[in-house]
């Protein structure tokens, strides 16, 4: 592989950012790897994803990565901004679409769809304070129970009990959050359910940032387009289960088990 780009999430969340990019960098080599035994970031304090981060970005650095795209919000948010230092490449994040998501609105009022620990942090309203022409009309919602919908393989392989699911946390959203009109789908696994909440909530917009995060990338590196498949495997999140998913999205992926070692120097904040 010459300079890949390495993309990695908790799973299979990522993926749809790796199809986005091939579509728009066809030579590009990319590393793929989906941390299944890590998920899931939002259960994970600051402090924990912040090891976790080193640790996963000191292993894709054996890949010789010309930069690195973390595809998950919540570490892009609560601590990106402390990785970004230590690393020798170009690190990107994923965050949620606000300004975006404020200008399409009619009601003024919108959403961020997150995990538990991005909701839950203090950077997720100061992020917001930052950016919006009024926070407090803005609902941070907390999404973890949809992700797993998308990391348990539900969403392809039981629709029905996926959509019953999806209406039942509208339902709930509406309840504790009315008038919104606007929400970003700020897990990376939360598109993979898009459908299933436009058919839910037909007349609201739904919002994924992948193509912002592609295009911040700039030109990439031209190599011969090679996609390199990683996974790392825990109970109840299995590489055959993987498979079987990307399988069931008709994705050939080559896939290759590893494990991510654990690195005292990096969880301590040395350089990666």
């Amino acid at each position: 592989m010459q300079d890949p780009i390495a993309v990695f999430d908790a799973g299979i969340g990522s993926y749809a950012i790796v199809a986005l990019i091939r579509a728009r960098l066809p030579r590009q080599d990319i590393v793929y790897f989906a941390d299944r035994a890590s998920f899931p970031y939002g259960g994970k304090s600051p402090d924990e994803l912040l090891g976790l981060m080193r640790r996963t970005l000191g292993f894709l650095m054996r890949y010789r990565p010309s930069a690195i795209v973390i595809a998950s919000n919540a570490p892009s948010i609560m601590v990106l901004d402390r990785l970004r230092p230590e690393s020798p490449v170009p690190v990107f994040g994923v965050y949620p679409p606000l300004e975006k998501a404020e200008a399409a609105s009619r009601t003024g009022r919108v959403g961020i769809m997150g995990v538990k620990s991005l909701v839950e942090s203090a950077m997720l309203p100061a992020f917001v304070a930052a950016r919006s022409g009024d926070p407090g009309r803005v609902a941070l919602i907390d999404a973890s129970p949809m992700v797993e919908l998308v990391e348990s393989g539900a969403f392809l392989f039981d629709p029905a009990r996926t959509q019953a699911e999806v209406d039942a946390f509208m339902d709930a959203v509406d309840a504790t959050h009315p008038g919104l009109d606007v929400l970003t789908l700020s897990s990376t696994h939360l598109p993979w359910l898009a459908s299933f909440f436009t058919r839910s909530r037909p007349k609201r917009l739904f919002l994924d940032p992948a193509e912002e995060i592609v295009a911040s990338l700039g030109p990439g590196t031209a190599g011969s387009g090679e996609l390199l498949g990683l996974v790392t495997a825990a109970e109840g999140y299995g590489v055959a289960e993987f498979r079987a998913m990307l399988e069931k999205l008709g994705v050939a992926l080559p896939l290759r088990e590893v494990s991510v070692p654990v690195d005292s120097s990096a969880s301590a904040g040395q350089p990666l």
